[in-house]
């Protein structure tokens, strides 16, 4: 049994799809991280992709669906030492504009671009340099996961004639 056919079965068809599994590899562009990279594109590009698949019958069905992507700010503005990461994240948002495009008016696709959010995504982080000014950064201005949760609740809960096509999202202290 698929896990769409699960889902369905068990919950009913799906109405809203959240894609919010990600990795996050950054450092300066070398063959050193390409191990780390072919993960990192596969869950962040592919896995949203092939999710996607596999529930967009459910998410059709009813004509009322929603698609909802978490990108990153990476997704609007590259910075060194996160190339692949801000190639999935520009890769994501181009898929969801172009899905928005296909699957309007029947399915909503919402792209939200989280700055710092106190999640794991520092874990990932194999470059010493890298890490240690990522954790830095995200202890002193990082928002909590719940905020992101409570956005996505927003743009869902909005009018079928009102789709929020792109949120970005920054902690207030954070630059970049």
């Amino acid at each position: 049994m698929t896990a769409a056919q699960r889902v369905q079965d068990e919950l009913g068809s799906a109405e809203i799809l959240v894609n919010n599994a990600g990795v996050m590899v950054l450092g300066p562009f070398s063959a050193e991280l390409s191990a780390d990279y072919r993960p990192m594109i596969e869950t962040n590009l592919l896995g949203a992709i092939t999710t996607t698949e596999v529930f967009l019958d459910q998410l059709l069905a009813g004509g009322r669906g929603d698609l909802v992507n978490l990108s990153s700010v990476a997704g609007r503005a590259a910075r060194p030492g996160n190339a692949v990461y801000a190639a999935t994240k520009w890769g994501l948002n181009g898929w969801s504009e172009s899905l928005r495009q296909e699957l309007q008016p029947h399915v909503r696709v919402i792209v939200i671009e989280p700055g710092a959010v106190a999640t794991e995504l520092t874990d990932h982080i194999t470059h010493a340099e890298t890490k240690a000014a990522a954790e830095q950064m995200y202890e002193a201005t990082a928002i909590a996961p719940h905020d992101i949760a409570e956005i996505i609740a927003f743009a869902v809960s909005r009018p079928r004639t009102v789709s929020l096509n792109e949120i970005l999202v920054r902690p207030t202290g954070q630059a970049g």
